[in-house]
């Protein structure tokens, strides 16, 4: 039986009328995964860079969120090509690839992410979920359309840069990563300087110039406000491991008895 695959999260951006909202999962949990996708957000992004998560756990969380009305992203580890293969052939359809600052590191992105004779992914997909085992109509003929690549400027190199990577063939978005971002401009753990969020803002104006969606995270509600304001087209604003955090926090604040202050 012929298998249509979701909209890709490129596809969604241009046919949004609003910016779309979502959250991380860093937990490395189906479960938690699956939490979220129910909660009513737009993305959910599964990170494999800074959670506990290899392919088999991704891939279970691939399976946990399908049955819901959002778009999973995989943050890969970093832009070794071969990982973006095996995690194109789990089926994922959305990419971000951290740390890329130059125009020449985004070329080796896309072509990782691109069948050839556009790149250089490996032919697996009969092999494999990204195809369906050969269940999806022309998968190889017409992969690019089944994946959307974006791409993480998280430097001040790449901020001078994002313009030329933005524009880079066979890259679908930017996406500004604010912590890392801080760090290089000297400014460690200050994600809401007005510094760092001004180097953010430049970055989407050469995204748009290069005609192509940008998004950011941020956990602070008056800073995603004003990213939005400011014309991301997606934003995430929040995590699973957070959410957990600051509730179990509420819960022990509000029912265990504090010590007197000075006690």
């Amino acid at each position: 039986m012929p298998i249509h695959l979701s909209p890709t999260l490129r596809e969604r951006l241009t046919d949004s009328d609003r910016p779309l909202v979502g959250g991380w999962v860093c937990s490395g949990s189906p479960v938690m995964a699956e939490v979220m996708a129910g909660g009513g957000l737009d993305v959910l992004l599964l990170d494999m860079e800074h959670a506990p998560n290899g392919l088999e756990s991704i891939l279970a969380q691939l399976h946990a969120v399908s049955g819901y009305p959002v778009t999973p992203i995989v943050r890969v580890p970093s832009a070794d090509a071969v990982t973006i293969k095996q995690v194109l052939d789990l089926g994922a359809q959305n990419i971000l690839v951290p740390m890329v600052s130059t125009a020449e590191e985004a070329r080796e992105v896309a072509a990782a992410a691109q069948y050839p004779p556009a790149g250089r992914r490996g032919i697996g997909s009969a092999l494999a979920r990204s195809g369906r085992w050969s269940r999806v109509p022309d998968y190889l003929a017409r992969g690019a359309e089944h994946v959307s690549v974006f791409v993480q400027i998280e430097t001040v190199e790449g901020v001078e840069n994002a313009e030329d990577i933005a524009a880079v063939d066979g890259i679908d978005g930017i996406f500004l990563g604010p912590s890392d971002l801080s760090a290089s401009m000297g400014l460690l753990g200050q994600q809401t300087h007005p510094d760092v969020v001004a180097a953010v803002e430049r970055s989407f104006a050469a995204g748009r110039a290069a005609g192509v969606p940008v998004g950011v995270n941020a956990f602070d509600p008056d800073v995603a406000r004003g990213y939005v304001a400011a014309g991301a087209d997606w934003i995430l604003v929040g995590a699973d491991v957070s959410l957990a955090a600051r509730g179990a926090e509420r819960l022990a604040a509000e029912f265990i008895p504090q010590p007197p202050a000075g006690a």
